[in-house]
């Protein structure tokens, strides 16, 4: 089965959208193309960002901020909404929104919580992708004794 195009959406594309995508591409590439994306991009990842990631051995070495001008043309299966803000209009597209707090500027614990409740979030999501491409088995018949 196809994986599911998936967007992770925050203000900055700086702190949750990241986490979110560096969580998917851990976690969930069997089932997903994650990407991420800010609607006001920051110069840069936030430094506490990729020290909480590092913590969940999630390495955002690589990860930079990006608008939505920034992510792969193609349409997208499900569009992640953490930045608390109405989303252009996608045709087509299942926006879901994510009530997730942003850290930008406050303590590390703060990041800490933010990185382990978009964590669990992704889980869910990857887990919810997975058994949507379960194939339905029919029920087996009772065994015999032979």
């Amino acid at each position: 089965m196809p994986r599911a195009r998936v967007l992770f959406v925050c203000i900055g594309n700086s702190c949750r959208s990241q986490m979110a995508e560096g969580f998917a591409r851990t976690y969930g590439t069997d089932v997903m193309e994650p990407h991420s994306a800010g609607l006001a991009p920051a110069a840069f990842v936030a430094p506490l960002t990729a020290k909480v990631m590092l913590e969940k051995n999630v390495d955002m070495s690589s990860h930079f901020p990006k608008g939505l001008d920034g992510v792969p043309p193609g349409p997208f299966d499900l569009v992640i909404n953490m930045s608390g803000q109405r989303m252009p209009a996608l045709q087509g597209v299942t926006v879901e929104e994510w009530k997730v707090r942003d850290p930008m500027g406050l303590s590390e614990e703060v990041f800490r919580e933010v990185a382990n409740e978009i964590e669990q979030r992704v889980m869910r999501l990857v887990l919810m992708l997975r058994a949507k491409q379960q194939p339905n088995k029919p029920a087996s018949a009772p065994a015999r004794r032979i």
